[in-house]
C-alpha cells in the first residue's frame, strides 16, 4: 500500500501530447472520500467547462459512479495532473492533500489500459458487471454534448467500447451470475423461462430485494407484489418497478398468486411456515413454486424445501451458484487481458501515428503545389504552340526534377556528414534497395 501511494504522489513532466487517467476507486478511497468527490449527471457540462478553462487541457471526460471517480483528459502541457488534481479539490471544496493519497493516476498506455480494463468490468467491484460500460457511454456523450471530447479521447472511448463489445461475445465474463440477487433470478429463469405471464413476490424492502427485483423487471417479468413491515418504507421501491405494496400479515392470502417469491427481511422468527405454503400450493392447483430465501436467520421454514412442487434454495445455495461462477469469471478475465493487452498496442500504434498526419499532410500539400505549377507551364506551353508530346516531356521531366531536388539535395548532405541513418531511412520510405555503398568504376 505504502508504494502505491508514493507512486501516486509522483507526477512526471511531459512535453508533448499525453493522454491521462486520474481518480479514485472502490479500491483505493473509502466511501467516505468517494461520495465527497462525486459528480452529479445534471451539472456535468458545467463541471467539464470549469475543468477545461481551469487547467491547460485540451480534451477530457468524466466517469463518475458510486464506486468511482475518474477523469480522462489529453494535454501537451508539463504537469497538468497536478493542475486537474487541484482543480478537482476546489470543485469539491477539499484540500488536495485530503485526496492525493486515494488517488491513482495513469499516462499514455497505462491509461489506455485502464481505461479498456474499466469498460471491461475487470475493475469492477463485481467482475465482469455490465453496468459500467452504460455508465462509460453516459460520459462520453456528457463530454461530446460538453464540446470536451476530441478527436483523441474520442477515439479512445469509441475503441474501448468495441473492445468490451468483444471481451463480451469472446469470452464467458459476463454469462455467470456473481450475486445473491442475481443468481436468484438466474435460477427462476432456468426453471419458468418465459417471465412475462408470472408474478414475483418480494418480502423486505432492503437492497438485495431492490437489486432482484431491478433484474426480475429487466426480464419483463408479469407483476411484482413487495410485502413489507410497512407501506411507506416499500412505497421507493415499488415505484421503481410499477409494483403492487401489500403488509406482512397479508401474505398468506397473496401467496397463491406468486410463482416466483424472494425473501430477504431482518426478522429473527420465520415470515413464511409449511402451513401456508400447503395451503398456497392447493389454490394453485400444484402448480410449481420458486422460492429463494436470503435472510439469515431464514424467512421460511426449512421444511418448506421438502414440499413436493417446491422448489427452495437458501443463501447458501446461491452461494455455491456464485463461487462457481467466480471461478468461471475468473478464467475469462485471463482471456479479457489478453485480449486488452493486445488492443493497448493497437490504440497506441494509431495515437503514434498521428504525429505523422501533420508531415505526411505538408508533403503532399508540397508536392501538389510542385504538380499546379510544373502543369500551369506545361498548358502554357501547348498555348504557344508546343506540342502536346513536348509538354509532356517537359511536365515529366521537371516534375520529377522538383520533386527529387530537395530529397537527393538532403541525402547527400546526410552522407558528408556521417549520418548514415537518414539514409537508411530513405530506403525504407521510398522502397529502395540498400544502395549506399561507394561505387568504384574502376573495378577491384
Amino acid at each position: 500500500m505504502t508504494s502505491m501511494l508514493k507512486q501516486n504522489t509522483l507526477f512526471t513532466q511531459t512535453s508533448r501530447a499525453m493522454l491521462f487517467s486520474l481518480g479514485v476507486n472502490h479500491k483505493s478511497a473509502p466511501v467516505g472520500i468517494r461520495e465527497r468527490i462525486v459528480f452529479a449527471p445534471d451539472r456535468m457540462d458545467e463541471a467539464l467547462g470549469g475543468l477545461q478553462r481551469a487547467t491547460p487541457v485540451d480534451e477530457a471526460a468524466i466517469l463518475s459512479t458510486c464506486n468511482r471517480t475518474e477523469i480522462y483528459f489529453r494535454s501537451e502541457a508539463s504537469h497538468p495532473d497536478r493542475k486537474v488534481l487541484q482543480w478537482l479539490g476546489e470543485y469539491h471544496r477539499l484540500k488536495p492533500d485530503e485526496i492525493q493519497p486515494y488517488l491513482y493516476r495513469h499516462t499514455q498506455d497505462d491509461a489506455v489500459r485502464h481505461l479498456l480494463r474499466v469498460a471491461c468490468g475487470l475493475d469492477s467491484l463485481v467482475l465482469g458487471e455490465p453496468q459500467i460500460l452504460g455508465q462509460l457511454k453516459e460520459a462520453y456523450q456528457s463530454a461530446g454534448n460538453s464540446g470536451t471530447l476530441g478527436r483523441q479521447l474520442g477515439r479512445l472511448f469509441q475503441h474501448a467500447f468495441s473492445v468490451a463489445k468483444n471481451v463480451r461475445t469472446s469470452t464467458a465474463i459476463g454469462s455467470s451470475p456473481v450475486s445473491v440477487a442475481f443468481a436468484a433470478v438466474s435460477l427462476a429463469r432456468q426453471i419458468w423461462g418465459d417471465m412475462r405471464p408470472l408474478t414475483a413476490m418480494m418480502i423486505g424492502a432492503g437492497e438485495t430485494i431492490e437489486l432482484a427485483a431491478r433484474h426480475l423487471h429487466s426480464h419483463q417479468v408479469g407483476h411484482i407484489i413487495v410485502a413489507n413491515r410497512t407501506v411507506e418504507r416499500a412505497r421507493p421501491l415499488a415505484d421503481q418497478f410499477g409494483a403492487e405494496i401489500i403488509t406482512l400479515p397479508a401474505i398468506p392470502s397473496r401467496l397463491p398468486e406468486a410463482d416466483i417469491l424472494i425473501s430477504s427481511t431482518a426478522s429473527p422468527l420465520p415470515i413464511l411456515g409449511k402451513g401456508a405454503v400447503e395451503r398456497a400450493l392447493k389454490a394453485r392447483k400444484r402448480r410449481p413454486m420458486f422460492m429463494v430465501d436470503i435472510a439469515v436467520p431464514r424467512d421460511i421454514e426449512p421444511e418448506v424445501g421438502s414440499m413436493e412442487n417446491i422448489y427452495l434454495y437458501t443463501v447458501d445455495d446461491l452461494e455455491d451458484v456464485i463461487q462457481e461462477n467466480l471461478q468461471s469469471r475468473r478464467e475469462a478475465a485471463r482471456q479479457a487481458e489478453e485480449i486488452i493487452e493486445a488492443q493497448v498496442h493497437s490504440f497506441m500504434g494509431w495515437l503514434r501515428a498521428q504525429n505523422a498526419v501533420g508531415t505526411i499532410r505538408a508533403f503532399r500539400d508540397k508536392a501538389h503545389g510542385v504538380q499546379i505549377e510544373v502543369l500551369d507551364k506545361a498548358l502554357g506551353m501547348i498555348e504557344h504552340g508546343k506540342t502536346p508530346e513536348e509538354a509532356l516531356t517537359f511536365l515529366a521531366h521537371t516534375l520529377t526534377n522538383k520533386l527529387l531536388h530537395d530529397p537527393c539535395h538532403r541525402l547527400n548532405e546526410s552522407a558528408r556528414d556521417g549520418k548514415l541513418h537518414l539514409i537508411e531511412a530513405a530506403q525504407t520510405l521510398f522502397d529502395l534497395p540498400g544502395s549506399d555503398k561507394p561505387t568504384d568504376k574502376f573495378g577491384s
